[in-house]
């Protein structure tokens, strides 16, 4: 391989995911074309939650990107295949790969940060909102195309931009496809924070090192009924169930020591 093509193979590879301790990066690497999203693509975020499910060490994961952009969304050639080939979908309740990856990582065990070093568009935009942190560049920009390609959606990215964001929020950015920018995002909450350029990292390090230090039961736990509550999806048994395993763990036991003795907890998630 010459020197040309191997730059050309580094610019357009799957998601890259690293990890550091308890801390866990997943980076969407396809910078030359603003990291668009390929079905490979989807197949390898689809075997980092099941890796991450299955680590319970790794109690936080931050989700970026290459270059100048997030993600320019799904590469729309592939979205065109698909449509052909899978039919429509006869069945409603079925969901196409794009959303079940998407749900997947919404309802990952560990809570996620997404760090957003540049614009988010189309489908990259329920990929953040999956997440449950956002920390963006004061640069970023976002817009959802779907109107104006004439895209219906799916249904459970239309619910999460309405229950994160609110009916208004959604329905501007649906129905418009209007871009906005980075204080628009920050006032209708699809980032918590903005920072300049080179603290943006070090930012999301800082917030997934606090979670980290958290009793990893208790969050995944809360992480879950928050959600589920918010949807209106709570289901108050497996709530109570989520409760009580976290009130009979050895990190609660472990937290109030901690407490009383003015010392760090130490949490094994047991």
């Amino acid at each position: 391989m010459n020197a040309q093509a191997a730059v050309a193979d580094v610019e357009q590879s799957l998601p890259v995911f690293t990890r550091a301790g308890a801390i866990a990066t997943l980076r969407l690497n396809r910078p030359r074309y603003l990291n668009r999203i390929q079905p490979e693509d989807l197949e390898e975020i689809d075997r980092v939650v099941t890796e991450v499910e299955k680590d319970m060490s790794i109690r936080a994961l931050i989700l970026t990107g290459t270059g100048r952009a997030f993600s320019a969304g799904y590469h729309l050639g592939n979205m065109a295949e698909r449509e052909r080939t899978e039919a429509a979908i006869e069945d409603p309740h079925e969901e196409l790969l794009f959303e079940k990856v998407m749900n997947r990582f919404e309802k990952l065990r560990v809570p996620t940060i997404c760090a957003l070093n540049g614009g988010v568009y189309g489908g990259a935009t329920d990929l953040a909102l999956c997440c449950d942190f956002r920390l963006g560049v004061d640069t970023v920009e976002m817009f959802m195309p779907a109107a104006r390609i004439g895209y219906h959606f799916y249904k459970s990215g239309i619910i999460r931009y309405t229950t994160r964001l609110g009916l208004n929020a959604a329905k501007k950015l649906f129905l418009t496809a209007e871009k906005i920018e980075a204080a628009e995002m920050l006032r209708i909450g699809y980032v918590e924070q903005l920072v300049p350029a080179d603290q943006l990292m070090k930012r999301a390090n800082e917030l997934a090192e606090i979670i980290a230090g958290m009793a990893p039961t208790a969050v995944a736990g809360m992480k879950l009924t928050i959600n589920d509550f918010a949807r209106g999806e709570l289901d108050m048994i497996a709530a109570t169930q989520r409760n009580n395993r976290a009130q009979r763990s050895r990190d609660l036991q472990e937290g109030l020591a901690a407490f009383r003795e003015k010392r760090k907890p130490v949490f094994t998630g047991e």
